[in-house]
């Protein structure tokens, strides 16, 4: 039951992360515009690379050394405060770089400088060291308050186009707030350090290789933006943005099983309970296909419709995207039970990293030809070609390992109830009014036919639910 608790919290963490900025989709999008909306995208996405090289894996290495640890209250702590000294030290570094960045940069320096908020944000982001505890709720719970304090002031500040870098400044300050609120915890749960016992560095080695590989993943998160702003237009990097987002959030439902199970099989791992770590793996794997194939089919059925209604008829481009990217929400799904649910925290770093890094080699050869031919849609076509190259990977290097005959039994079920729902939906969509209630008409029916089909077709999850609900 633990299990399933902190699933629901970090769905809850994670869809909290990307509700500020799309619940006010719908009014940013009227207010600031194509261009607005570009301009945030495209400036985020090159803050994204200094975060990036300041947090160095921390986030990923943190969380498992301390699942690894924290059975042991004087060697966790110990591990906390190293860490944390790494990650400060590096993200000073990172903030050094930005600023010698800040000074050759002319076009946007001063929404640069909002952004950068986002940097100083990372120094003090400790929800590694509760994830790693599995203590989710902490996370959540503070950050509620922050996000929808964030809320309160976009719709009370932002107010015109000209209002960009308050809106900015308004996400990255949120952010910084959020991640101060977890420290006042760790009074309860970290023994004040002895300075001269810290050895941070010795982390950074373990942490770099990890790094890596997000560097990579990075590719499919900000260098798509990066390439559209350059080869095409800042405002189809707005266009990729929204559609992106929309995607990430019904996206926060599925990885959410990677973030929890992750320490989980860390610490069976050290435990050599691998035969554990091999059914929580099963059941994962078909949890992810279930809840997956719906949410994807599910968004490609009502795009049409869902773009210009809820964006704004100046993003109706972001239909034709978001059907080409609804698949990504299956493919990582399923690498990410692959990759952080078994070769990470079984130490399997290395064929983690090479199936990433492929990835993003083929994103970046893909995305020259494509973005000059096809714009935004070409991005997003690429995306979808180096996502199936990592799931595809993943599956070959771990076919001696997992059996995958469990992993894979009942995904064709899933596959076919998906499609027969999308036709459904499809067509309703094609022919109802836009609004909320055809939408939320559409979303009833589409669930209600998947949900009996899965009755009829008896796929594993009814067995997968009962063994998750007694853990």
């Amino acid at each position: 039951m633990k299990i399933v608790r902190n699933y629901f919290y970090t769905v809850g963490y994670n869809i909290l992360i990307l509700l500020t900025p799309l619940i006010t989709v719908p009014y940013i999008s009227r207010v600031l515009g194509p261009t607005g909306v570009g301009i945030n995208a495209s400036t985020n996405s090159v803050i994204t690379y200094f975060l990036l090289f300041g947090t160095v894996g921390i986030t990923i290495y943190g969380n498992r050394e301390i699942a690894f640890s924290r059975d042991n209250r004087a060697k966790r702590s110990q591990n906390f405060w190293e860490i944390e000294l790494l990650q400060f030290s590096t993200i000073c570094l990172a903030y050094l770089g930005f600023l010698l960045f800040l000074f050759w940069e002319n076009q946007f320096k001063l929404y640069f400088f909002y952004q950068s908020f986002y940097i100083i944000a990372g120094a003090f982001d400790i929800s590694w060291y509760f994830m790693g505890l599995e203590d989710f709720k902490k996370t959540v719970l503070r950050n509620t308050l922050v996000k929808l304090l964030s809320l309160v002031a976009i719709f009370t500040l932002v107010k015109t186009r000209a209002d960009v870098g308050v809106y900015i400044l308004i996400l990255s300050g949120s952010q910084v707030l959020g991640n101060l609120t977890l420290w006042p915890y760790l009074r309860q749960s970290v023994d004040w350090p002895r300075w001269r016992q810290l050895r941070p560095w010795r982390h950074l080695r373990p942490s770099v290789a990890l790094f890596i590989p997000q560097i990579a993943t990075t590719v499919y998160l900000a260098l798509n933006k990066t390439m559209l702003w350059q080869l095409d237009s800042v405002t189809a990097s707005g266009f990729y943005d929204y559609s992106d987002k929309l995607v990430k959030l019904v996206l926060a439902l599925v990885t959410a099983t990677g973030t929890v199970m992750l320490p989980h099989i860390a610490n069976l791992f050290m435990k050599n309970q691998l035969e554990k770590v091999k059914q929580y793996l099963y059941a994962s794997f078909d949890f992810v296909s279930c809840i997956a194939m719906p949410m994807a089919f599910g968004i490609a059925a009502i795009a049409t419709t869902l773009a210009p209604w809820f964006f704004g008829k100046q993003f109706a481009a972001v239909n034709t995207i978001l059907m080409i990217e609804a698949p990504v929400i299956v493919l990582i799904g399923l690498s990410n039970v692959l990759g952080q649910q078994f070769l990470l925290p079984t130490k399997r770093t290395k064929a983690y990293t090479i199936s990433v890094t492929f990835g993003a080699i083929v994103n970046m050869i893909c995305n020259v030809p494509l973005i000059l031919v096809w714009g935004v849609q070409g991005a997003m076509t690429a995306t979808l070609i180096s996502e199936c190259c990592v799931t595809g990977y993943q599956l070959y290097v771990t076919r001696h390992e997992l059996n995958l005959r469990p992993l894979l039994g009942s995904f064709m079920k899933y596959l076919g109830a998906g499609i027969i729902m999308f036709i459904v939906v499809y067509n309703l969509n094609l022919n109802m009014r836009i609004g909320v209630l055809s939408l939320m008409t559409q979303m009833t029916i589409g669930g209600l036919i998947y949900a009996g089909l899965l009755l009829i077709l008896q796929p594993q999850i009814f067995t997968t639910v009962k063994t998750l609900k007694n853990r």
